[in-house]
C-alpha cells in the first residue's frame, strides 16, 4: 500500500460501517484480480474494496484520497487484464451497485448491473432496444464508458441519461445522451475525472415473444462465433475501418497461435483466452506478436481495445 499502513485504512472503513449503522463497505487484504475479472488472470491488488451505496462510493474515495491512495475502479471486470503483480493500492468494485428498475418505457441501471441482466428486466417488462446487449458479460456502467455495441445495435442508441460522481469535487452529476459524446468505442468517461453510478436508457414497447427470439438467436450467434468456453476479456483489438481485424488476425497464420497460457482463438481470431493458466505477460507478449505481424502482412496497426491494469 502507498504511503500508509493498512490497519489504519481498515480502521477508518471499520468505523465509517460503524457510523453508518451498517455494512455499506466491504475489504479484502491482497485480494487476487484473477477473482475479479472475466480473463481469470491478474495478481493481487493491496486491497479489494466493495461498496454497496453511492454515498459509501463517495466515502471511500474521500478516504482513499485523504490517505493518499491510489485507486481503479471496477465494474465486474471485463475488457480488463490486471498485471501478475497485480495493483499497488486500492481496487473499488461497483459489483455490489446493481440494482435496475423500469418506469413506463425507462430502464435504469446502477453502473454494477450486467448488461444482460438489464436485457432480461426490458423482455419482462415488453420494451425493445436492448436486445443486442443479451450475453455481453459486462455491466451498464462498463458499457456506457466504451460505448459497448453488438450485431448493429450501440449503448449510444439507447442513454438517455447517465449519472456520475464528479471525482473533482465528489459532487453527484448528471449528463444527457449528446454530452456522452459517444464514439466508436468512447464516451466522455474515458478522459477520467468520472465515475458512473447509474444510466437510464429509452426503450420502447414490444411485443415478449418477439424480443425473446431475437435475444435467443443473438445468443446463438455469439456461442457460434465467439469462444465463450474459455475466460477471456471480450475481442482485443478495435476494428480498423473497411476491415475485419479478425480476418486479418487468422490471414496472417495465427488462429490458435500460443503464448504459454494464452490463445488466439481458434474459434475467433480477434479474442485471446486464458487455456487455464495464462498470465498477463503471456497475453502481453501474443498481443504483440499479432500487432507486429499484422503490421508487416497487412499494413494496420491494430489498436487494442483491451485495457491493461499495474
Amino acid at each position: 500500500m502507498m504511503n500508509i499502513d493498512r490497519s489504519v485504512l481498515l480502521k477508518i472503513f471499520t468505523g465509517f460501517n460503524e457510523r453508518a449503522g451498517e455494512e455499506l463497505i466491504t475489504w479484502k487484504l491482497d485480494e487476487p484480480m484473477r477473482k475479479h475479472t472475466t480473463f481469470r488472470i491478474g495478481g493481487p491488488a493491496s486491497i479489494f474494496v466493495s461498496v454497496k451505496t453511492p454515498g459509501a462510493l463517495r466515502e471511500v474515495i474521500s478516504i482513499l484520497r485523504t490517505n493518499d491512495v491510489r485507486m481503479f475502479i471496477l465494474g465486474r471486470g471485463s475488457n480488463l487484464l490486471f498485471s501478475d503483480k497485480g495493483y499497488d493500492g486500492a481496487v473499488v468494485s461497483l459489483a455490489l451497485l446493481d440494482k435496475i428498475s423500469v418506469e413506463a418505457e425507462i430502464l435504469t441501471a446502477q453502473a454494477g448491473a450486467l448488461v444482460t441482466n438489464a436485457a432480461k428486466k426490458a423482455l419482462e417488462s415488453s420494451l425493445t432496444g436492448m436486445e443486442f446487449l443479451y450475453g455481453i458479460p459486462g455491466t451498464c456502467g462498463g458499457g456506457v464508458f466504451m460505448n459497448a455495441g453488438a450485431y448493429g445495435g450501440e449503448m449510444a442508441d439507447i442513454v438517455k441519461e447517465t449519472e456520475y460522481l464528479d471525482l473533482h469535487d465528489l459532487e453527484i452529476r448528471s449528463i444527457s445522451n449528446e454530452e456522452h459524446h459517444f464514439g466508436y468505442r468512447q464516451s466522455i468517461f474515458r478522459d477520467g475525472g468520472r465515475v458512473i453510478l447509474q444510466t437510464s436508457f429509452c426503450l420502447r414497447k414490444g411485443e415478449v415473444a418477439q424480443i425473446g427470439n431475437e435475444m435467443k438467436e443473438l445468443m446463438k450467434k455469439r456461442l457460434s462465433k465467439q469462444p465463450l468456453e474459455y475466460p477471456s476479456a471480450g475481442s482485443v483489438f478495435k476494428r480498423c475501418e473497411g476491415r475485419f481485424t479478425g480476418k486479418m488476425i487468422e490471414e496472417a497464420g495465427l488462429k490458435g497461435k500460443s503464448v504459454g497460457g494464452a490463445q488466439i482463438s481458434e474459434k475467433h481470431a480477434g479474442f485471446i483466452v486464458n487455456t487455464g493458466d495464462a498470465t498477463a505477460s503471456d497475453v502481453l507478449e501474443l498481443i504483440e506478436i499479432v500487432r507486429s505481424t499484422v503490421l508487416r502482412t497487412h499494413g494496420a496497426n491494430l489498436e487494442c481495445e483491451l485495457i491493461y491494469v499495474e
